[in-house]
């Protein structure tokens, strides 16, 4: 071989993107005439932008990680399915598992990669000891690519893979989701040269996809979080009519994303044909705006995507070690402010019962209605957070409490003001017994219908008039998918939680704000 041509095989080996364009072959959408054909495949902005991604983190890391929301037809299946094919076709030792959400899909991405490998130039062609209809074996390599459906008896257990595509996971059977993912993750090494990657379209405010996207995005995970929004792929156009003008929406859409005329007008040939908020859901020009509630949404939407747009991440994390504050990279206390030794803090808690996926959560709120630090833990028994509660509120001067005293509630409570002897104020609730004609006085805050109803309105009333600054984005996630139901309760999302925004209703509802004391100039006005 040439020195030519071993520097042209290094490239094939090394540049995915020069592999794609010379070795890999792809069905092309319909043209105008309704037509197919073969082409290389050479990637859209869509795929440049994940392809970019990848190559950033083999760099840094040696493996890959990443989970992408993404619009409709992207390209995407075919992009991750070129550079899997990639990877086990020219490495040994090498085994790939795509996992698609339904049998049909499952078919249709293995008959990609087959074309990928009937396609192949010879000199790159690996040899094959067999091929089903989901698997081919690369015998001499000892690699293997495997496409199989989502819900499937035992996919990927006993199996140690070093690649795996999981695709349109939002819509993997609900049943069985998390288990499979699961086990699938238990089959992938976590050292160099492995690589999983997550994408789909968005499938509702709850679920396992929504779940691994928000821990991604709030860095509670391994993956790295990509958004790709519809408009950067150039398919998605449609002629202009005549006397075309922009709407309202339109005119900020312009604005936000610098949308053009051929751009609006496929979307509203598309909200002509599914709705306004399906259209977001398939064709999100943001993140947030991708995942839809089933109910009403309680607090108004766009302030929340405001308030996204300037989380700050925390100033200090802080773990309570034998009675003591201490610095500490996974402290369950985020801090977003320094404390003000003169300052006002209000404290709002809601208990849990100590058990994994059941949270409690302190909101540590300030007289400028700021947020100025979190504590959230799903493992804390409801006496020790009484005791915690104690210490974070002796943090931060000794300020108001309010905590919940339904369930397991009580027991705080009860620690707060007993055991602890907490010294700084702690709410408390008069009820009048009619029948004895007494009032007995109780510690917390009893939780009702009416009086969450109360405090989550006058919540929302903060967020619509501004007076909230807000940075957890646990906070505003749960925020997010807090609804009226069509029973007209206020409450979370089935499948997600709302104990960070019932701590926070609390925190505002005994928050008596800064005092601002009025001068009056013109008093002065006469005195030199």
């Amino acid at each position: 071989m040439t020195p030519e041509m071993m520097e042209v095989r290094e490239r094939l080996f090394r540049d995915f993107r020069f592999y794609a364009a010379n070795a890999l072959k792809i069905r092309t959408k319909p043209d105008a005439d309704g037509l197919s054909a073969i082409a290389p495949l050479r990637l859209n902005e869509a795929q440049s932008r994940l392809q970019a991604l990848i190559d950033r983190q083999l760099a840094a890391t040696k493996k890959v990680r990443i989970i992408i929301l993404k619009g409709r037809q992207m390209g995407l299946s075919t992009h991750v399915g070129g550079w899997f094919y990639h990877r086990v076709s020219q490495r040994k030792a090498q085994k790939a598992m795509v996992i698609a959400h339904t049998g049909d899909s499952t078919k249709t991405l293995f008959d990609m990669t087959r074309r990928f490998h009937d396609n192949m130039p010879e000199i790159l062609k690996p040899s094959t000891r067999y091929s089903s209809r989901k698997e081919i074996v690369f015998d001499k390599l000892d690699s293997s690519y495997m496409i199989v459906t989502a819900g499937g008896d035992a996919v990927g257990r006993s199996e140690t893979i070093t690649c795996a595509h999981l695709s349109e996971l939002a819509y993997w059977p609900k049943n069985s989701a998390a288990d499979t993912y699961s086990g699938l993750m238990d089959s992938i090494p976590s050292g160099p040269g492995t690589a999983v990657i997550i994408e789909s379209t968005a499938n509702g405010i709850s679920g396992l996809f929504y779940e691994q996207c928000q821990k991604a995005r709030t860095g509670e995970s391994d993956f790295e979080f990509i958004f790709l929004p519809w408009f950067i792929d150039q398919g998605y156009r449609m002629p202009v009519r005549e006397n075309f003008s922009l709407t309202p929406t339109e005119e900020k859409l312009v604005a936000k994303h610098g949308l053009d005329n051929e751009q609006l007008m496929f979307r509203r040939s598309r909200i002509a044909e599914k709705g306004v908020e399906l259209f977001k859901q398939e064709y999100p020009c943001d993140a947030d705006e991708a995942f839809l509630t089933s109910g009403r949404p309680v607090f108004n939407p766009e302030r929340l995507v405001e308030m996204r747009e300037k989380v700050l991440p925390p100033i200090s994390r802080m773990a309570l070690t034998a009675g003591e504050w201490e610095e500490h990279p996974l402290g369950e206390l985020k801090q977003f402010y320094e404390i003000d030794p003169k300052g006002s803090y209000y404290l709002g808690c809601d208990v849990g019962f100590g058990v994994r996926k059941d949270h409690s959560v302190i909101q540590v709120m300030d007289g400028k209605r700021r947020q100025a630090a979190v504590w959230r833990s799903d493992r804390v028994d409801p006496d020790y957070l009484g005791t915690v509660l104690a210490a974070v509120g002796t943090l931060y001067n000794c300020a108001d409490i309010i905590c919940e005293r339904n369930g397991p509630g009580i027991l705080t409570n009860r620690v707060l003001a007993k055991d602890e002897t907490y010294i700084g104020s702690i709410f408390r609730e008069t009820v009048y017994d009619k029948t004895a004609d007494v009032e007995t006085e109780h510690l917390g805050f009893m939780t009702t219908e009416k009086s969450k109803a109360l405090v989550i309105n006058e919540l929302r009333a903060r967020l619509r008039n501004r007076e909230l600054t807000l940075h957890d984005a646990t906070t505003l996630d749960e925020m997010q998918s807090f609804v009226v139901t069509e029973s007209g309760k206020l409450e979370a999302e089935k499948g997600t939680h709302d104990d960070c925004v019932i701590a926070l209703s609390l925190a505002d509802h005994i928050n008596a704000g800064d005092f601002e004391p009025l001068v009056n100039d013109d008093a002065y006005s006469d005195i030199e």
